[in-house]
């Protein structure tokens, strides 16, 4: 057959890959994708539209994977491995060798371009949203300043460099050589952007989004994003009516300053109020993927009608979804896979489908190639490296920061598509322009490498993510949602403001439940209810203003529902709304035969997640703030999960944390270990406490560590309870129709002096 070229060429590829398993996935993707290409050839002629592009998608995915796949492995970005996908699937490589088999994979029907296109385009704003889920607002607002310098100087001095190239070149490179400052300014824009895509991919590839730098560099290229739209958008009224329309481009910029400034104020609280509410309200599966993709769509298409291309509205979109206190994490990990592993190949693959390498076979051509590549990393680079130093930078942080501005990726093929579409570029300058922006794209990684071994990491940022990494694996600061079940009892409102110091730190929402609201007595009165909220907020809100430095009411959402169902059905009908804690206080908590009230089970055998039960004595109920805490430790999951608790309310109040080992001995209790097995076990506690001393230290509470080998646990939790206002305790959930924590924990429960926590984890 006469694709059997083709498809042993392919083959051998796998063959040549120096790693043994890109070899063998080469190997068996070169024999798939030959197939694919001599059925689509084949069939083109016949085949439906639809059927053409699932074999372009197919393909796409395929090649792009492997491609992909390579170049990580080799320090590449895997971005640039699809990206030279479609380079190689288009005119460079198989329309060169086999042009038919080419075209019948690619027509260059305009319909049928247009629906890969549409895909792709889909594919650029789920991109967008992503990289905008994964930017800290928090670090963006210490480092806007910094970035913004870089913008501005990053953009001006490149901008400046391709206008004087677009002035200094040949007429035979200029489709209307009249016109020649049109193409000026599309140089100069082309020059100056860096792609917020590109660049956000690499930098998360890298694992360098975490980083000062990398969030630096990130927001200053969505800066240069949005300054490089609005230049376009006066291109466009200059090459449209010859001259610059003022109200037009005051149109744009004022509209993209309201739009910023509504997305990061109103939008943010509105776009939290439409996760939450679709997610409790909605039955239907993967109700809040469709509430983000809709956000996300009409954000788009507001940029749009202001002017600004539709991807900034698609990453603000991100940004503000990613600093939504609810469901972020099941909202990432549910999207993410279908962006990479569809969207991600099919748009870089597409966009390198429109690059022609031939035109460099012209010597001439490929020398000014080669001269616009040095002229536009020396103008980024030296435009970012002014604005960091500006911008209070070091010198070795400066020259990271310009190495990693320098890609250019699929920013330039949308402004050089839109440059050759409107006449403003010739086809040989779009090729010499998208080949810069793969060469910058290509060089970027190892430049950024080689950069960031010479930025020494400041104490600042090496505890900061030692502490993201510590949080990353930890309970307390994976919690995105609590759900609170008190009545009004002292012991309730103790409880409350257990919730309210868990729930400021982070702006979590809070969601109450009253639990004797659902009996005809506690309803009849509607203004009775409304205080009993009232009351139960400002508790709440009370103690989240602990610890604070100022007076200010914390940004955290408390929500009270009334429920219209039976105990238990209401428990288990709110848990389904996805809560990742849920927190008890009542006063019916001691059944009087002992153990845990009947009410207290029956809320417990209603939620299936982690549960946190507040036991409070008539002493200490009205307290709201304990003044030393004692948290019991064994090396076990759970008693870490507790501690985690314990150093949250700690950190709230500003109370001090004691730090009890409680393992009790091997044999019977009070029996003593001797010799080897004595010193090896008493090394291990000590490094037990010292693990949660230490994860307490992190968070600036002060702990202390305490010890009782000789007793019994429970003997050993009395002795310190003494001495402490709150005891904070974890423990598991045993088997049976009663709630019952083990042994230890109901002598606890029976002869404490002061309020407990069960953290049921």
């Amino acid at each position: 057959m006469v694709w059997q070229p083709g498809i042993i060429g392919l083959a051998a590829w796998g063959h040549l890959v120096s790693r043994p398993v890109v070899a063998v996935t080469g190997g068996i993707a070169a024999l798939l994708l030959g197939s694919t290409l001599v059925i689509a050839a084949e069939g083109a002629a016949r085949a439906p539209s639809e059927v053409i592009l699932l074999t372009q998608l197919v393909v796409l995915m395929l090649l792009g994977r492997l491609l992909g796949e390579a170049l990580r492995r080799l320090g590449q970005p895997s971005v640039a491995g699809m990206l030279l996908a479609g380079i190689l699937l288009g005119p460079s490589a198989l329309g060169a060798l086999l042009p038919d088999l080419q075209q019948a994979l690619f027509p260059a029907a305009p319909e049928q371009k247009a629906m890969l296109d549409g895909i792709a385009q889909v594919g650029i704003l789920l991109l967008l949203l992503l990289t905008g889920m994964e930017t800290d607002l928090e670090l963006v607002r210490e480092t806007g300043k910094t970035a913004l310098s870089v913008a501005v100087a990053g953009v001006t001095v490149p901008f400046i460099c391709g206008v004087v190239l677009g002035e200094l070149l040949p007429d035979s490179l200029l489709p209307h050589p009249e016109q020649r400052l049109i193409t000026s300014l599309f140089l100069g824009t082309a020059l100056s952007i860096s792609s917020i895509k590109i660049v956000g991919a690499i930098v998360r590839e890298m694992d360098f989004t975490r980083r000062n730098l990398g969030q630096i560099i990130v927001t200053s290229a969505v800066y240069e994003d949005s300054i490089g739209w609005i230049i376009i958008a006066i291109t466009f009224g200059l090459a449209e009516a010859g001259s610059i329309d003022a109200l037009s481009v005051g149109k744009i910029v004022l509209g993209t300053a309201v739009f910023l400034a509504t997305s990061l104020t109103i939008g943010r609280r509105l776009i939290f109020f439409l996760i939450r509410w679709v997610n409790d309200n909605f039955q239907s599966d993967f109700p809040v993927i469709t509430t983000i993709l809709v956000v996300m769509g009409l954000m788009a298409l507001a940029t749009h009608l202001i002017g600004v291309h539709s991807v900034l509205g698609a990453f603000v979109a991100g940004v503000l979804i990613g600093a939504s206190p609810i469901l972020t994490k099941q909202i990432d990990s549910q999207l993410r896979a279908l962006i990479l592993a569809f969207f991600m190949p099919v748009f870089f693959g597409a966009a390198g489908l429109s690059v022609d390498l031939k035109i460099l076979s012209d010597p001439r051509l490929a020398l000014m190639t080669v001269g616009l590549i040095v002229i536009a990393s020396f103008g980024k680079f030296a435009g970012a490296f002014i604005g960091a130093e500006v911008g209070g930078l070091t010198r070795a942080e400066a020259l990271a920061l310009a190495c990693g501005m320098n890609a250019r990726g699929s920013t330039e093929v949308i402004i050089a598509t839109i440059g050759l579409s409107m006449g403003a570029l010739s086809q040989d300058l779009f090729t010499m322009i998208v080949t810069m922006a793969i060469a910058t794209t290509m060089a970027m990684p190892p430049m950024l490498r080689w950069a960031l071994a010479r930025v020494p990491m400041s104490g600042a940022e090496r505890a900061r993510l030692e502490r993201e990494k510590i949080e990353a694996e930890a309970f307390v600061p994976n919690l995105e949602r609590l759900l609170l079940a008190v009545d009004e009892s002292p012991n309730g409102r103790f409880a409350a403001s257990l919730a309210g110091m868990m729930a400021a730190r982070k702006g979590l929402p809070l969601t109450v439940l009253p639990l004797r609201m659902n009996r005809k007595e506690d309803t009849a009165d509607a203004d009775a209810v409304a205080a009993w909220q009232q009351r139960t907020e400002e508790v709440v809100r009370a103690a989240a203003r602990l610890g604070r430095d100022d007076d200010a009411a914390p940004s955290f959402s408390v929500t009270v529902r009334a429920p219209e169902l039976p105990l238990r059905e209401a428990i288990a009908n709110e848990a389904r709304k996805g809560y990742d804690l849920l927190l008890v206080g009542t006063a019916n908590t001691r059944s009087e035969s002992g153990g845990f009230h009947r009410e207290v089970t029956r809320i417990a055998a209603a939620f299936e997640g982690p549960l946190a039960l507040v036991v409070g004595r008539e002493a200490h109920r009205e307290q709201s703030a304990p003044a030393k805490i004692l948290v019991p430790v064994a090396g076990t999951e759970v008693s870490r999960r507790a501690a985690e608790v314990a150093i949250s309310i700690a950190r709230a109040c500003g109370s001090p944390l004691t730090v009890l080992y409680v393992a009790g001995t091997p044999g019977t209790p009070g029996t003593r270990r001797s010799g080897r097995h004595a010193g090896r076990a008493r090394r291990e506690e000590q490094a037990i406490m010292q693990d949660i001393v230490d994860l307490a230290r992190h968070y600036d509470v002060q702990a202390d560590d305490a010890m009782h080998s000789d007793v019994a646990p429970a003997q050993a939790i009395l002795i310190e309870a003494k001495r402490h206002d709150l005891i904070v305790i974890g423990v598991n959930r045993r088997p049976g129709d009663q709630l019952f924590f083990g042994e230890t924990a109901a002598v606890v429960l029976e002869q404490a002096p002061g309020p407990i926590v069960f953290v049921a984890s």
